[in-house]
């Protein structure tokens, strides 16, 4: 595998961390927030002229293929844009790059009608308008979707929709919401019982129930959702009738590997506030860089760094390569190790910052969250390790127990 970034890719990135610079960080700065409303602007005013920028240096919906409206870039060259837009929460809204949209768009782009393109797809990876992902639901484990509750019955060229979702991102303001629903509770596989469908927000029977505050961050990205008698056409399902688990695999598997790449961002980004910080602050006689234990974090920091993103970038080289379901073990890893590094990290630095850790005035506090939430969604840790090792021991098996020592 040959570790050398091209050119092109390198000067990308510069001019990346140079737009971050003049155009993302002072946005960070101000702390200019925006509530996410019913019937609101997608983005505020300052958003969206960071937004406008960014579409005039081609730094927009980096993930898509060009035919899509997106920059088509590789994927091992988005390893590195994404861990630089991991570096503030507000980079990958700025470049059109964030979630729930970006996986939305995907799939859209992939599995959508030319009709379902024009009306969602394009406004949507324009930033004309935002959207949600309505999945997970309260009453059942999110760890195993086959679960879920939520029903889709057909009614002659229409669907109603009944259910209870929570943790559905982004759903305040959003124009559409796509939703998990059970709609072949007949076929003996679980995983084809189930369709994603396109539920406009304006549809009567969807209903925002409030938002769910989540680690003190009450910001109501995260909504709780009830779809009651909520009628749509059949023509808002995407794919085939119980090929929803298929689209999610599809959606959730580059997906995690986009939270990666932004994860080594993140981590770097803390990592670097610690080593400045750890040169200026004195206690105790010296620098905080001159205390044993500090030295001890900091080398440990920079060891799980890298770790990570070569186990992230050899992911994204077997995605490019044989693509993502041949490379399902590994982003398996990188998800539950990368989590594991970002929250290690970050946890460091905030220790190394005291209580100016903790406090909003940094970013370092709103990493903290996230890393701590990294290790629960889009499949707990636990799942993922299950996985990995599954698929480990199949090949150690007994012959008997396989049917084939190759298995």
């Amino acid at each position: 595998m040959d570790f050398t970034v091209p050119q092109e890719t390198q000067a990308l990135c510069r001019q990346l961390e140079q737009f971050m610079e003049e155009y993302v960080y002072p946005l960070e700065r101000s702390r200019e927030r925006w509530v996410l409303q019913e019937g609101g602007p997608p983005y505020p005013p300052a958003i969206r002229a960071a937004q406008q920028k960014a579409k005039e240096l081609g730094y927009w919906a980096f993930y898509l293929p060009k035919e899509a409206g997106g920059a088509g870039l590789p994927f091992m060259q988005y390893v590195f844009v994404n861990e630089i837009l991991g570096r503030s929460p507000i980079a990958p809204v700025v470049c059109g790059s964030q979630a729930p949209d970006s996986g939305n768009a995907e799939i859209l782009w992939r599995f959508g009608t030319a009709e379902q393109k024009e009306r969602w797809l394009r406004p949507l990876v324009e930033g004309e308008i935002r959207s949600c992902f309505s999945m997970t639901e309260p009453e059942v484990a999110g760890s195993d979707p086959r679960l879920l509750r939520t029903t889709a019955v057909r009614d002659g060229d229409e669907y109603v929709i009944n259910g209870h979702k929570w943790f559905t991102s982004g759903a305040h303001g959003a124009a559409f919401a796509i939703v998990m629903a059970l709609t072949n509770p007949e076929r003996e596989n679980p995983y084809l019982r189930y369709s994603m469908i396109i539920v406009p927000t304006d549809t009567p029977g969807f209903r925002i129930a409030r938002g769910v505050p989540v680690l003190g961050d009450d910001d109501n990205h995260h909504a709780e959702i009830w779809y009651e008698n909520c009628r749509v056409p059949v023509t808002n399902r995407l794919g085939e009738e119980g090929m929803g688990f298929v689209i999610a695999q599809e959606r959730l598997g580059p997906g995690r590997i986009h939270h990666c790449m932004r994860w080594l961002g993140m981590a770097q980004r803390a990592f670097e506030m610690m080593c400045r910080y750890a040169n200026q602050r004195f206690a105790f006689g010296s620098t905080l860089a001159r205390k044993a234990n500090i030295q001890d974090w900091i080398a440990e920091a920079r060891a799980e760094i890298q770790a990570a993103r070569l186990v992230t970038l050899h992911a994204a080289w077997k995605i490019d390569t044989e693509g993502a379901h041949a490379a399902r073990e590994e982003i398996s890893l990188i998800k539950f190790f990368g989590a594991r590094m970002l929250h290690n990290v970050v946890d460091k630095a905030v220790q190394v910052f005291g209580a100016a850790g903790v406090c909003d005035d940094l970013p370092l506090s709103h990493f903290y969250r996230q890393a701590r939430l990294a290790r629960i969604y889009d499949g707990p840790d636990e799942v993922h390790k299950m996985v990995v090792a599954r698929r480990i021991l199949q090949a150690y098996a007994p012959e008997s127990s396989t049917g084939g020592g190759d298995t």
